[in-house]
């Protein structure tokens, strides 16, 4: 039997229904997507012995969930608890009349659920091979694949992203139809862009090694 289709829209929770500046809120799966396939570092946030914790760390994603990934030592790491997962690219500062309009042109999701450690061998394997591939397409075909000691080492949780919301903000500032714009003060964006640099090659490695493709192809284009 084939899994049901994945929703167009994101359902509207409590802890998803845009609150405060619903016009920049988005209930599109596919804007969802969209933020997440950007990047590929998330803050995850947890409560850990009372206390909340925010790490930074690498992430992957297939249709239904969300895979980070770190060391079996880590705390935040431990699973079966809630946790919330954010993500944010940022576009541009909106430099408007007043400091009071300033703001920021971005694009951001926060994911909510409970964590789930995946033990499942099968399911650990692909899901650490989504986490390396959405940071670096090809590179899990081009190097060595984890040992049966790495993999016992490291812990995988999975997050289902059925419980999300996105909110974008792109444009000029809103002041321009204002008292301000009487002030006669520039006013627009400073956009904001990240770009791949060239591969700097291990200064141990052999001069004679060439540089994998699908790394040499991404020097020079944009990030996000």
């Amino acid at each position: 039997m084939s899994p049901e289709p994945v929703p167009a829209t994101l359902p509207q929770t409590e802890l998803t229904r845009h609150r405060r500046l619903r016009e920049q809120g988005s209930l599109e799966r596919a804007d969802l997507d969209a933020v997440l396939d950007a990047g590929f570092v998330c803050h995850l946030g947890v409560v850990v012995e009372g206390r909340p914790l925010v790490v930074p760390t690498v992430y992957g994603r297939d249709e239904r969930q969300l895979y980070l990934h770190g060391s079996v030592a880590s705390r935040s790491l431990a699973g079966g608890t809630p946790v919330c997962v954010t993500v944010t690219h940022v576009d541009g500062l909106v430099l408007a009349r007043s400091v009071f309009e300033h703001g920021v042109n971005y694009r951001s999701a926060m994911i909510h659920g409970e964590a789930r450690k995946v033990t499942d061998p099968e399911e650990k394997l692909a899901g650490l091979r989504r986490l390396s591939e959405h940071a670096t397409p090809g590179q899990w075909s081009y190097a060595r694949q984890p040992s049966r000691k790495e993999l016992a080492a490291t812990t995988l949780l999975a997050i289902g992203l059925d419980e999300a919301s996105v909110k974008i903000r792109t444009g000029a500032p809103d002041d321009g139809d204002g008292p301000d714009a009487e002030l006669g003060l520039w006013a627009g964006v400073l956009p904001l862009t990240s770009v791949w640099g060239a591969p700097v090659p291990d200064p141990l490695l052999p001069p004679e090694t060439p540089i994998p493709s699908h790394i040499a192809r991404r020097a020079g284009t944009r990030h996000g």
